[in-house]
């Protein structure tokens, strides 16, 4: 007998069926203002699309399903393959038509940047884990495209729209993906202490065949059909482009050891591997390995911000869904006085990442100009510093507004949760980006200077971003060491005066001067939901969810 003891009521209903990119009034607004403005209707299609039940389902469903190591066949073989759900293979189909593994090196044009980056934003909000061989298979096309030879046989697949999850060697396939090696146990990101070996085959030097020995720690996404991987020569520590399968169609010598059983991330497979004289091309200069995989370091540093800003974005409108519907003391939760401070407050942090994630896109296409230059290798690690470290708390605290709902692993909260610290370790860890951040004002003193200059014209009539781009500047003359002590400050100052001058740019100016006066504000601290004085909070929260 079951006994009736209540009825279900005051839960939220599921999110689903909505638009991921027309409810995004501060993306739309500004992709529309941008040089992307072509692509808007493609983005408004695909947002439509990822905000299906069905793909959200997929999401779900390719982090409950984990990938699964088969190192031998039945009969004894070395395989060495990754086995993955459907549902992965479902999201590399949807992120490949999409364009987001080339989109703009296969029709560069005005824009190409940012609407690729506007796209990954939108998926970022379904699924993380089947973006990262997307991420690195896009930042090694401007690497590989210096191999002019190598290059030529790999154009089609590498520019193909389409998955072909495959295992065969790469004549064979239509499309194909690229990972990255780099990582050994005993040096983590200082990778000139890595020990793996190349000799060469036949004569040494750039576009030459070596053998490599050795092993990875870390080697992102090993179902890709090639990776680079760094390796040392007699000349130093060099690259290499090291495929699945020997150019004799025999299975290259990448022994997968095992795959990492990580926190988050979990759809997608990282490992441990061995190397018994793997074949491999060398990438760019003989023992200058390190410099040719800088070149890659920024469209991966900047996918991490993309990423995180997505996931800010996801948890954001999953926060304010479930305070419009849920309801405790008599109101809905978002009616609550204290409960708007809190949501406004995480409204305002989710716009200014977005606001700087498309100014870096934009970036990205100014090859020549010093103050785009200064965007692009000065602010990128800043960016990736701050927003990766924002996403931590701030997919926490969107939690918390679930509450215990929002704990439990059936409810998206705990995988959002999960995945946000990631981008903060990936592509170098917070000091690391501190650090590049320093050195790379170092090599760009000018174009630095210009782009405070810049800044300083857009805030000129805000006393507190005056002051704060002065002590920037003062920042510059300390020490060497007392510089290097407060990285950390000096890039969390850069990045708020970064930020605060996109949104006095192009937000509405009551929603500027709420996010530049709390994130001045010394007493606010760090904790979401200290707005001093939230009057626009209903409209905030309309701006950024009208659903």
């Amino acid at each position: 007998m079951q006994w009736t003891t209540h009825e279900v009521s005051n839960q939220v209903p599921e999110l689903h069926d909505y638009n991921l990119f027309n409810c995004d009034s501060a993306l739309v607004t500004a992709v529309k203002n941008s040089a992307a403005s072509w692509y808007a209707p493609e983005l408004a299609a695909l947002g439509a699309e990822l905000g299906t039940r069905e793909t959200l389902q997929l999401g779900q469903l390719a982090n409950q399903h984990l990938p699964e190591l088969q190192t031998h066949d039945r009969f004894g073989n070395r395989i060495d393959r990754v086995d993955f759900h459907p549902s992965w293979h479902q999201l590399l189909t949807m992120q490949r038509r999409a364009g987001l593994h080339a989109l703009p090196w296969s029709q560069p044009r005005a824009g190409a940047h940012i609407a690729r980056t506007t796209a990954y934003y939108l998926q970022s909000q379904v699924e993380s884990g089947s973006l990262c061989p997307i991420t690195m298979t896009f930042a090694s096309i401007p690497l590989l495209q210096q191999e002019p030879a190598l290059f030529a046989t790999l154009k089609e697949q590498l520019f193909s729209t389409g998955h072909d999850e495959r295992d065969l060697p790469l004549p064979d396939k239509t499309s194909m993906l690229v990972g990255m090696g780099m990582t050994e146990k005993q040096g983590g990101s200082d990778v000139r202490s890595n020990t793996t070996v190349a000799r060469p085959l036949e004569s040494a030097g750039r576009g030459q065949p070596y053998a490599l020995t050795g092993h990875k720690w870390f080697f992102s996404a090993p179902m890709c059909d090639a990776h680079l991987v760094l390796a040392r020569t007699e000349a130093g520590l060099s690259c290499f482009f090291v495929p699945r399968w020997r150019p004799d169609g025999s299975k290259n010598a990448i022994l997968i050891q095992r795959l990492k059983d990580k926190l988050g991330n979990r759809s997608n497979a990282s490992s441990e591997v061995e190397f018994q004289d793997a074949y491999g091309v060398m990438v760019g200069e003989d023992g200058r390995g390190i410099p040719t995989i800088i070149e890659m370091a920024n469209h991966t540093r900047l996918d991490c911000v993309i990423g995180s800003t997505g996931l800010m974005r996801n948890a954001l409108v999953q926060a304010i869904h479930h305070a419009r519907h849920r309801h405790a003391f008599g109101l809905p939760l978002a009616e609550q006085p204290l409960m708007q401070n809190v949501l406004a407050d995480l409204a305002l942090e989710s716009e200014a990442a977005t606001r700087l994630m498309l100014r870096l896109a934009q970036a990205a296409e100014a090859i020549d100009d010093p103050v785009e230059r200064a965007w692009r290798r000065v602010v990128t690690p800043a960016a990736k510093f701050w927003i990766c470290k924002r996403a931590l708390e701030f997919t926490g605290e969107c939690m918390e507004v679930w509450g215990g709902n929002g704990y439990v692993e059936n409810a998206p909260m705990a995988r959002m949760y999960r995945e946000a610290p990631v981008n903060s370790i990936w592509e170098g860890s917070g000091n690391v980006m501190c650090l590049d951040v320093l050195r790379a004002i170092a090599k760009e003193a000018d174009a630095f200077k210009l782009l405070l200059d810049s800044l300083l014209d857009i805030a000129k009539e805000d006393k507190g971003l005056r002051e704060l781009i002065a002590e920037l500047r003062t920042d510059l003359a300390l020490p060497a060491a007392q510089r290097e002590m407060q990285a950390r400050r000096f890039t969390q100052r850069l990045v708020l005066v970064a930020q605060s001058c996109l949104m006095l740019q192009a937000a509405p100016a009551n929603i500027a001067d709420a996010f530049i006066s709390s994130r001045l504000d010394a007493e606010s601290g760090r904790v979401y939901g200290t707005l001093a004085a939230p009057l626009a909070a209903k409209e905030i929260l309309e701006r950024a969810c009208p659903l």
